[in-house]
């Protein structure tokens, strides 16, 4: 249990390693690799662009559905265009756009990492002078990282054109009200740091993603596992530093005082 214990512990070692080459690597690549990164950005962005649009429609219109049966109970069906919006800008639209990247590029990116180390390929770029981390890790890691924030909010635009759809078919209010009574809970410094804490959830997904690939075992099954766990790595990844960042980014609002 203790050998077990240790054996953990250095591979978490390694990881933490990993991670910080990784992001020394990232403003290198981006004048020595742009086309790489460009091409990494397209298969992550361009490629999640339908089930994200998808996702915030279907997650638009069952906010609305539900949230107005609740306050129609209490008279306040009034409230439902802030209600709506508070609630996916905030938190639901940031980490949903995240686990669609998870979902996506964990697989993805763990499969073909995984592949290409089965085929030796990385041992041969290696061997080229071609180092895994600059040339392979850091491209992802940079794409996933930027693409995160703009699905995030590609989703919370379908998930509110959703909601004013719904309220256009089944509800009262014009669009002009349903868009101004929208911004009534909200604030910048509610927003802004909920989007942006996506470009964490992306770096953390494609760091663990690639990691999981690389150290796959050399075999097909393996490779098949590997993708797996890198679903599943990153999305529990998501979830808690989620939980870690909620707090922390509103202690640093309240400490630096941003109202607006």
């Amino acid at each position: 249990m203790i050998v077990a214990a240790a054996a953990r512990l250095e591979r978490f070692g390694h990881f933490v390693g990993f991670a910080g080459a990784s992001l020394a690597a990232l403003p290198g690549v981006i004048f020595r690799r742009p086309g790489e990164v460009v091409r990494q950005f397209e298969r992550v962005a361009w490629g999640s662009l339908p089930i994200a649009a998808a996702a915030g429609g279907s997650i638009g219109l069952v906010t609305w559905l539900q949230a107005r049966r609740l306050l129609m109970t209490y008279g306040a069906e009034s409230n439902l265009p802030s209600v709506l919006a508070a609630a996916v800008l905030v938190e639901t639209g940031p980490v949903l756009a995240s686990l669609l990247v998870a979902g996506r590029m964990g697989a993805g990116l763990a499969a073909e990492l995984g592949s290409m180390t089965m085929t030796e390929e990385v041992d041969a770029r290696e061997v080229l002078g071609a180092p895994t981390v600059p040339s392979l890790i850091a491209p992802r890691v940079l794409a996933c990282t930027l693409a995160a924030p703009l699905l995030t909010v590609l989703l919370d635009a379908s998930a509110l054109l959703g909601g004013l759809g719904a309220e256009l078919v089944g509800g009262s209010l014009s669009p002009e009200a349903y868009q101004g009574r929208s911004l009534d809970f909200l604030k910048l410094s509610d927003v802004i740091p909920a989007t942006l804490k996506t470009a964490i959830f992306g770096w953390l997904v494609a760091l663990i993603s690639c990691w999981t690939g690389l150290h796959a075992d050399r075999s097909t099954e393996a490779v098949g596992h590997a993708a797996t766990r890198g679903v599943v790595l990153s999305m529990l990844a998501v979830f808690l530093a989620n939980a870690a960042l909620v707090p922390s980014i509103q202690a640093i609002v309240r400490l630096i005082g941003w109202t607006g």
